[in-house]
């Protein structure tokens, strides 16, 4: 029952994007997490971190059921060949 919530929302997000090419802000949303590299002598330097970025689920999950229609669209008109 769960999953036909969720793949309802998800296609009426999809279609909302498609038809007004608008994107909720919370999917637009990332965290990202500064680590010091180990060993770095000099840590003023932007080289010795390493950023780490943390994307929200609900828009990793959208993208690829876009991504599947896209793949769906050109298997069947063969778009590439």
């Amino acid at each position: 029952m769960v999953i036909l919530v969720i793949i309802k929302d998800l296609a009426e997000i999809a279609c909302n994007y498609f038809t007004n090419r608008i994107i909720p802000k919370s999917l637009k949303e990332f965290i990202i997490i500064v680590l010091r590299k180990k060993g770095k002598k000099n840590y003023s330097l932007l080289s010795s971190y390493k950023l780490i970025t943390l994307k929200n689920t609900l828009a990793k999950v959208l993208e690829k059921y876009i991504a599947n229609i896209i793949s769906k669209v050109v298997k069947k008109y063969k778009l590439f060949l």
